[in-house]
């Protein structure tokens, strides 16, 4: 059986024995310390050395990113908050979930099962979509629409979740990984050009080359090009002839 060390990191006596409880259950998980402040926090990743940190963001007089700033990162973080406007910034220190209080058990599941498994479920399996399909997002964590496929321009990593960048102008954030949008989407539409990016063929605009090891693509209705990988590269031109 794998086995993850973690650590709690939240002001809030109820939240850390919530949660807690909740972890009681699932066996892999070793919980070696629940702290409420940065400095013990420091104190004991340096001696403990866990693998996972659930860790709060508001903390009392503190703010959970100084945390990262001040110590090396070797660990996976579940953010867990009351606040959904920083789960951008979250993902942006790599952060593995972000989970909003109250802690829905079946949330807390299906994260800790990507740590466990350390790949993204059923990535194998999934049916493909048509390039006219439509799917069902959630904008902001709370306006919820369908979209259509042929409208995404580009698809970014924002750690498991990920950001879709549409025809409309429109920004939605999900949890989905880019491995499972590869498997998942039209293969002769969208094509990966680097590790945190896809993008739709229909909307390049122009790949421009600076050197052997450095290429961008400029984007149709996005005003900022992506990098594209030197492994991928090749691929991208192939399909974009």
């Amino acid at each position: 059986m794998k086995e993850i060390k973690a650590i709690i990191v939240d002001d809030e006596r109820p939240a850390r024995k919530e949660l807690i409880f909740l972890l009681k259950d699932i066996p892999e998980i070793i919980i070696q310390a629940d702290v409420d402040n940065i400095r013990d926090a420091i104190t004991i990743i340096s001696s403990e050395k866990p693998d996972l940190v659930f860790l709060d963001i508001q903390l009392a007089g503190e703010n959970g990113f100084d945390l990262l700033k001040k110590i090396p990162v070797t660990f996976k973080v579940i953010f867990v908050t009351a606040f959904n406007e920083y789960a951008i910034k979250a993902f942006e220190v790599n952060a593995t979930d972000y989970l909003l209080k109250p802690v829905d058990p079946i949330r807390l599941e299906i994260a800790l099962k990507r740590i466990l498994d350390d790949t993204p479920q059923n990535n194998e399996t999934a049916k493909r979509f048509e390039y006219d399909d439509s799917i069902y997002v959630k904008q902001n964590n709370c306006t919820a629409r369908f979209i259509e496929i042929n409208t995404i321009i580009a698809i970014t990593s924002v750690g498991n979740y990920s950001k879709i960048e549409t025809l409309d102008g429109n920004t939605y954030i999900i949890l989905k990984t880019l491995k499972q949008w590869e498997s998942e989407l039209p293969e002769s539409y969208f094509i990966r050009i680097h590790r945190s990016t896809i993008v739709n063929l229909k909307f390049i605009n122009k790949i421009e080359t600076y050197s052997k090891t450095y290429h961008q693509v400029l984007m149709k209705h996005i005003e900022t090009p992506f990098e594209v990988s030197r492994n991928c590269f090749k691929n991208l031109k192939k399909v974009s002839k």
